[in-house]
């Protein structure tokens, strides 16, 4: 009657084992829950007439088995992890099916052995006890106690083995999707990087002056923004500054073919997103939408709440999608597009999500980028 250890863990990287004491405490619980049962099993027949009675026997016998095997388990695997510091299946908490062997039979033993005088004590009542019975009544009386002990630990065992395997799989599962994160990261700088400078070239054939001063912001620009990729995530006010920065640089170049608008609210400005996200939207809503347009037009960036979620909204007066899907500037897009909705999916799952539209008086483009508000708070100070 007792619950098994968990089974061991893979090697390092893998989840770690829970404390001892804890371990213990939930295996206590759960032979205790076992010897209800027994109890409230063994009380069913005779109408319940003596519940109290089996459930006192059950417990003194349940738990002390428990005390001997599960403790026998865990002081044999602390030995052991000892020994071989190295070996992953000590530091699971599971000595080997051998050692394991021979703590249930010493352990149903003992907690037979010493349970039955315990219940004696708890209920005032003589039992006749295996050495004073017969050979083939002490036999029968050890045997179902082993098999109850065995029957319970293996059942535990596989348990804690289903559930160690689930913990590692979500494991490989949460580095897989941060390996793929941060190489979705690593691809959005050199975009950018590019971007920017194919930009600057074409402006030193024109305006030499104009150029020197955009070179001066690219390069206080690259220097934030490289910085803030860096980051897990970042503030929604330094995600606005870092568009902010951009837009200036854009506008060296555009002139005032480029006109900005940036809406975000105080209440708004410390919730978490991922740094760079609205990047590649920005570059896109400019290049593809507004620097086509012979008179240029307006960005406006803009956060806000909807329902459960955070929206993110890059809106242009640019050319509209069907203008942009008809010529040449489509080249490059999808890489703007493929990565924001990548890093969404990496990150959030089906929590978040990208969609495009028309712009709200049905010109230009609106990408509007949805994701979880619960997500988004700002982590507490100590």
């Amino acid at each position: 009657m007792t619950q098994a250890a968990k089974p061991p863990h893979c090697k390092s990287g893998g989840p770690q084992p829970q404390p001892l004491w804890r371990e213990l405490l939930r295996n206590a619980l759960h032979a205790a829950l076992l010897c209800l049962a027994v109890g409230l099993l063994l009380a069913a027949p005779r109408q319940w007439r003596h519940l109290g009675l089996e459930l006192s026997y059950s417990f003194a016998i349940g738990m002390q088995c428990w005390i001997f095997i599960d403790g026998g388990r865990a002081l044999i695997a602390k030995l052991l992890q000892r020994r071989h510091p190295d070996d992953p299946r000590y530091a699971g908490g599971w000595p080997g099916t051998p050692w394991m062997a021979v703590c249930v039979l010493l352990g149903s033993i003992l907690g037979f052995s010493l349970g039955l005088p315990l219940g004696d004590l708890l209920t005032g009542r003589r039992s006749v006890y295996w050495w004073e019975a017969s050979w083939g009544t002490a036999a029968g009386t050890a045997l179902l106690t082993l098999v109850v002990a065995s029957l319970t630990t293996g059942y535990f065992y596989i348990r804690g083995r289903m559930h160690a395997a689930q913990a590692e799989a979500e494991q490989a599962a949460r580095v897989a999707a941060q390996t793929q994160l941060r190489l979705l990261e690593a691809q959005l700088e050199p975009h950018m990087l590019f971007n920017t400078l194919a930009n600057l070239r074409v402006l030193i054939g024109i305006d030499p002056a104009r150029a020197q001063t955009m070179l001066d912001q690219l390069i206080a620009f690259l220097r934030a923004t490289l910085n803030a990729s860096r980051q897990g995530s970042h503030s929604l006010q330094d995600e606005f500054a870092r568009i902010a920065d951009y837009l200036q640089l854009m506008q060296v170049r555009m002139g005032q073919r480029l006109q900005t608008e940036l809406h975000l609210a105080p209440a708004l400005q410390a919730l978490q997103v991922p740094p760079l996200l609205l990047q590649p939207l920005v570059e896109n809503a400019i290049k593809h939408g507004l620097e086509p347009k012979i008179e240029g037009g307006r960005l406006t960036l803009k956060a806000s709440i909807e329902g459960e979620q955070l929206l993110l909204q890059v809106s242009d007066t640019g050319i509209g999608l069907a203008a942009a899907a008809s010529g040449a500037s489509t080249e490059g897009t999808r890489f703007g597009l493929t990565q924001v909705r990548d890093r969404l999916q990496t990150r959030y799952g089906s929590r978040a999500y990208l969609d495009l539209a028309p712009g709200p008086d049905g010109s230009g483009c609106q990408a509007s980028v949805y994701l979880p508000l619960s997500e988004t708070q700002a982590p507490a100070t100590p």
